[in-house]
C-alpha cells in the first residue's frame, strides 16, 4: 500500500465504499469486486478498500470497535498493540506524571491513539512512508489530531526534546524471519538502553520470549496475558518500574504478581487438587509465588503444574479437581475415560511428547458414550519424573 492509496480511502468515495464493505465476506470476494468494478470505481480503489475491510475484520479481535474506523497494514495489524493492554500502558505512564510521551516506531498508531485517549500529547514516529500514512488516518479518524503528531522519520534520528516519557516497540522481523538477536531488532537494545539513559520514563515492548539478562538492574520486567493467552511483554525503566524485577499482569482480571522470582517449592505427588498457572505466571518466573497463594507445592521439579490440598480461588491459575492418577498409557487412559462414562476428551498436556489432537482421535472410537457422555478433561504430565495421566475437573 502506497502513502496515495491512503488518501483515495479517506476521500468521500473511500469512505463511502468502506462503509459499503463493513460486513466482508471471503467467499463473496470476488464477486463483490467485479459489482464494484462494474459501477464504475477505479480498480486500484476497489482493491484497496476490500483489503482494508478484509483487515478490519480481522482486527476487532485485537482492537475491538476501534477497528471498524480505523485503515491497516497486514504487518502494522500484526504488531499492533491489543486495545486492552494499551490503554494499560497509557494508564501506568498517566500515573507516573507523563505529560507529552514519544512514540517511538509508533506503527500504524495503535498504542498512540491509547496514549491520546488518556491525555497525553504524542509525537508519533515511524520511517515508513505508508504505514506513517496510515497512523495519521487512524488519529484523524479517532478525533486526536489535536494530542497527536505523527512524524516520518528514523527513529535514532528524531529529536525528543519536550517529551518527559517514551515509548518503544522494536521491530523484530525482517526479511521474512524473526530476528533473536536483540542487537538485530530495529531498533537495536543499546538504543532502547540509550532512550532510557536520557528520558528516565521509558517503557518498551518486547517478545514474551526476552531472555531474562537483558533486563538492567533497577528495570522491570512485565509479562502480559489475555484470556490465559500470553500476547506481550514489556520493560519498565526509571519511574515506571515496579519495586520487584518480574512481574506478570492477566487481563481483562487485572491480576497482577510480582517478585524477585524465588525457587519453586519442592516437588511431591498430586494432593486432591490441580493448578495451572497462567502463562505469563510462567514466562515471569513466578510459579513460587503464585503457588504460595494456594499453600501448594510441584508435582514435578521442571513442571509448572501445583498441587495442593485444598481449593484455594486465585486469578493467577486454574484450578482443578483431581479424580483419579494413573502412570500414563493409551489403554489406561481409555480406561479412566470408560470409567466416567465420558463422550468426548480434552486433552491438556505439558511436559510430554503426546500431541493431544493425536491422541485424542485414537481414544475416541473406544468409547461406548462417544457423542452421548460428558467431555472428560486428562492432563497428561510428568510426576516427579514419571509419565502420568492425571483426570481432572476445571473448578
Amino acid at each position: 500500500m502506497q502513502p496515495a492509496d491512503i488518501d483515495a480511502l479517506m476521500s468521500p468515495a473511500g469512505r463511502a465504499l468502506l462503509a459499503e464493505l463493513t460486513t466482508y465476506d471471503d467467499t463473496a470476494a470476488l464477486a463483490v469486486g467485479e459489482r464494484l468494478r462494474r459501477q464504475g470505481l477505479a480498480p486500484a480503489l476497489v482493491a484497496a478498500a476490500m483489503t482494508q475491510a478484509r483487515l478490519r475484520a480481522r482486527a476487532v479481535a485485537k482492537l475491538g470497535p476501534d477497528a471498524e474506523r480505523m485503515l491497516f497494514t497486514a504487518d502494522g495489524l500484526e504488531q499492533a498493540t491489543r486495545r486492552e493492554v494499551a490503554d494499560r500502558r497509557a494508564a501506568r505512564l498517566v500515573a507516573a506524571g507523563a505529560r507529552r510521551v514519544a512514540d517511538l516506531g509508533c506503527g500504524i498508531g495503535a498504542d498512540a491513539l491509547a496514549f491520546a485517549r488518556a491525555g497525553l500529547e504524542v509525537r508519533a514516529v515511524e520511517r515508513d512512508p505508508a504505514t506513517a500514512a496510515v497512523a495519521r488516518a487512524n488519529v484523524r479518524s479517532a478525533g486526536l489530531a489535536h494530542l497527536v503528531e505523527v512524524v516520518e522519520a528514523d527513529v535514532t534520528q528524531v529529536g525528543l526534546a519536550g517529551c518527559d516519557a517514551a515509548y518503544l516497540d522494536p521491530a523484530r522481523r525482517g526479511e521474512g524471519r524473526r530476528r533473536y538477536d536483540p542487537q538485530q531488532w530495529s531498533p537495536p537494545w543499546e538504543f532502547v538502553l540509550g532512550v532510557a539513559g536520557q528520558i528516565p520514563r521509558t517503557a518498551a515492548k518486547v517478545a514474551p520470549g526476552i531472555d531474562h539478562a537483558l533486563v538492567p538492574p533497577g528495570a522491570e520486567a512485565e509479562w502480559v496475558s489475555v484470556d490465559g493467552d500470553v500476547v506481550e511483554a514489556g520493560v519498565w525503566f526509571g519511574p515506571l518500574a515496579g519495586s520487584w524485577p518480574r512481574r506478570a499482569a492477566l487481563l481483562p482480571s487485572g491480576a497482577t504478581v510480582a517478585g524477585p522470582a524465588v525457587p519453586p517449592p519442592a516437588a511431591a505427588a498430586p494432593g486432591p487438587y490441580l493448578y495451572e498457572p497462567d502463562g505469563a505466571v510462567i514466562r515471569a518466573g513466578l510459579v513460587a509465588e503464585a503457588a504460595a497463594e494456594v499453600d501448594g507445592w510441584l508435582v514435578d521439579p521442571t513442571i509448572a503444574y501445583v498441587s495442593a490440598g485444598r481449593h484455594v480461588p486465585t486469578a493467577l491459575m486454574t484450578a482443578y479437581l483431581v479424580h483419579e492418577t494413573a502412570p500414563f498409557s493409551q489403554r489406561r487412559v481409555v480406561q479412566m475415560l470408560r470409567a466416567r462414562g465420558a463422550g468426548d476428551v480434552v486433552v491438556k498436556k505439558r511436559g510430554t511428547a503426546v500431541v493431544p489432537e493425536q491422541l485424542r482421535a485414537r481414544v475416541l472410537p473406544a468409547l461406548p458414550e462417544r457423542g452421548r457422555g460428558p467431555a472428560v478433561t486428562v492432563v497428561l504430565t510428568r510426576v516427579l519424573g514419571k509419565h502420568t495421566a492425571l483426570v481432572v475437573e476445571r473448578l
